[in-house]
């Protein structure tokens, strides 16, 4: 079940993204290359639409169906 919809799913895909492209593209140094692979969550539970932190604190940013 979604509990990522919105606005809340589109910057989690678009800021993931930028992470991932800042440590593929930008320069390569020791300290860029984690904060690319932090870039994964925020993209992977943007296109799924499901964040387990929310499932766990028991948060939507859903409309209730």
């Amino acid at each position: 079940m979604a509990n990522v919809c919105g606005v809340d799913r589109v910057v989690r895909v678009l800021g993931g993204a930028a992470l991932l492209a800042l440590s593929l593209l930008g320069p390569l140094t020791d300290t860029l290359y984690p904060w690319g692979l932090i870039g994964v969550v925020p993209l992977l539970t943007g296109l799924l639409g499901w964040c387990p932190a929310y499932r766990i604190f028991g948060f939507r940013s859903c409309r209730a169906a």
